[in-house]
């Protein structure tokens, strides 16, 4: 008897608590997962498009489909016969997927505005890596103007953004680089903003860009310069067209964690500023760190011969042993569940890492690009066979731990809130040692 009372009691208490709790419904946002096409270069053999520049797109297009994939991120890079960087001397050789030898004109975006139709894969946004503050002024300019290219095509494909780097210039000191950043890169962001697209900063620090002992040499490569970045820009009226393009990769590389990146970036208030992401891990080899620490290699590394910079584009790649001395690439998926690695920041904790975007910077989620960047160097294979079920994996693996983090995010801060029901447990917190 006594049960039956204490259970209708418990009911009508229940039933009361319905009648006064909102409900908000389950509804987790999930991003648009896509490929950077740098993970295939030679998709399409380069005899057959270097006549038929567009046949690389049609083809990258419907190898994604095959993969699971959202989007492509189309990548463009000045010709083999026209880089002044060899691809012996490059750790992640780049691909011109979108070859722009000769203007990208309207005829040209609707051969591949179709082939997007045909394939059901849409176009995240175009990307070139270079190093935009270069200290030779002529080099520069060439890359300027190559990037020029890239803004119009991008804008003739329909997308909102170009992803790259800022770059340094190696003779000039990082204060120094500031003023050449405002002299030199934000009239590349005024013609962004006349064409209608946002430049999106990759942080990689680019160690092995030079075979000197600068580490960090693209400036853009943590919060602290891109708040200092985006001021000089807010000054020209270009604020709104510089934003980063954030791999979390490259802050286990700086021994630096995503949650507590971006819980600074919100205290600061520039939470705004991430407008996309890379997914592309690192995997911190302990017995590397011991021998070198986060600086990786600082001599005897084989890019100096003889007392000078060696001259051979083969010994020059040594000057990448600044990083690949104490870590590794990861493929998403490809490396295996390491909490421990997780706590010490020496591997990417990627549903944290979804989790913490939602929570803490601020996002149109729906509409937010996540990139996979094969850079794993053991499964960097350049055969489509081979590669599908590798791609294939990692797009189905950085799907579902979006969809997870989306359902905890929608399930704890919208369900159980909505109800006055506390979330469990504590989870990862920021600034913690």
């Amino acid at each position: 008897m006594e049960d039956s009372v204490a259970k209708c009691i418990l009911m009508a208490t229940c039933g009361q608590r319905l009648k006064t709790m909102p409900i908000h419904p389950f509804a987790p946002k999930f991003m648009k997962v896509g490929v950077l096409t740098a993970a295939l270069q030679e998709l399409t053999p380069r005899g057959v498009r270097d006549p038929d520049p567009d046949r690389a797109i049609d083809e990258w297009l419907d190898f994604a489909r095959d993969l699971g994939a959202t989007n492509i991120q189309l990548s463009a890079a000045l010709h083999p016969t026209e880089t002044d960087v060899p691809a012996e001397a490059m750790l992640d050789p780049v691909a011109n997927t979108l070859d722009l030898r000769q203007p990208f004109d309207k005829d040209r975006a609707r051969r591949v505005e179709a082939a997007v139709k045909t394939s059901g894969v849409g176009l995240s946004d175009v990307a070139y890596f270079d190093n935009m503050l270069h200290h030779d002024p002529a080099l520069r300019q060439k890359k300027h103007d190559f990037m020029l290219r890239v803004f119009d095509a991008a804008a003739l494909l329909g997308v909102d953004g170009v992803c790259g780097f800022v770059g340094r210039n190696q003779q000039h000191t990082m204060d120094e680089n500031l003023l050449d950043f405002e002299a030199q890169f934000v009239p590349l962001l005024k013609a962004a903003k006349a064409r209608g697209l946002t430049y999106r900063v990759e942080q990689c620090p680019m160690p092995g860009w030079t075979t000197g002992d600068n580490w960090h040499n693209n400036i853009a490569y943590t919060p602290g310069t891109w708040i200092a970045l985006h001021r000089l820009c807010d000054k020209h009226g270009v604020g709104d067209q510089f934003r980063i393009h954030y791999d979390p990769s490259h802050a286990i590389l700086m021994g630096q964690d995503t949650r507590s990146i971006f819980q600074y970036l919100k205290d600061t208030g520039y939470n705004f500023l991430i407008g996309g992401f890379h997914v592309k891990g690192q995997v911190i080899d302990p017995k590397g760190l011991a021998a070198w620490g986060y600086g990786g290699q600082t001599v005897e590394r084989g890019d100096w011969v003889g007392g000078k910079p060696s001259r051979e584009p083969a010994d020059q790649v040594n000057a990448w042993k600044k990083q690949v001395a104490f870590c590794e690439h990861e493929l998403p998926g490809t490396a295996r569940h390491d909490p421990l690695a997780y706590l010490q920041n020496r591997t990417v904790d990627w549903l944290d890492h979804q989790l913490a975007a939602r929570e803490l910077l601020q996002l149109d989620v729906a509409n937010t690009h996540l990139v996979i960047e094969h850079e794993y160097p053991k499964a960097r294979i350049q055969d489509r066979g081979c590669l599908t079920p590798i791609l294939q994996g990692s797009v189905a693996f950085v799907r579902r731990i979006d969809e997870a983090a989306a359902c905890m995010y929608a399930l704890h801060y919208e369900v159980l809130a909505a109800q006055g029901i506390p979330v469990q447990g504590v989870g990862r917190q920021p600034y913690r040692s």
